[in-house]
């Protein structure tokens, strides 16, 4: 499925059983709180906390909730993530083509 598809599946999941997008603002509360259960399970499983009895650890569902409302966002506002998500890889090479490279912080790890 492309970003675009994923878009337009989520506009029509959203008319069909979800009878209208939630606002902007509620939405932008929706995601925070998606990516706090993210970082949750992410401190959990890679962090140095432990999960709590009966706490869920699933990575991918929460990633899949993060991008769901992200969608959502975009649909509200009109944005393409395609075109978005293009623009952002023309401006990450224009601008870190060689930093990240020459970068010592990270040669140890390339090694």
């Amino acid at each position: 499925m492309t970003i675009q598809e994923a878009q337009e599946r989520v506009d029509a999941w959203i008319k069909r059983y979800g009878v209208r997008y939630f606002s902007e603002l509620t939405n932008m509360a929706c995601l925070t709180e998606e990516v706090g259960e993210l970082a949750r399970v992410m401190a959990r499983r890679y962090g140095d906390q432990s999960f709590k009895a009966g706490e869920r650890a699933d990575l991918a569902e929460e990633m899949a909730d993060v991008f769901w409302v992200l969608l959502c966002l975009a649909n509200q506002t009109g944005v393409s993530l395609t075109e978005a998500l293009e623009a952002s890889f023309e401006k990450k090479t224009r601008r870190d083509a060689e930093r990240h490279k020459n970068n010592p912080k990270l040669q140890s790890d390339a090694e």
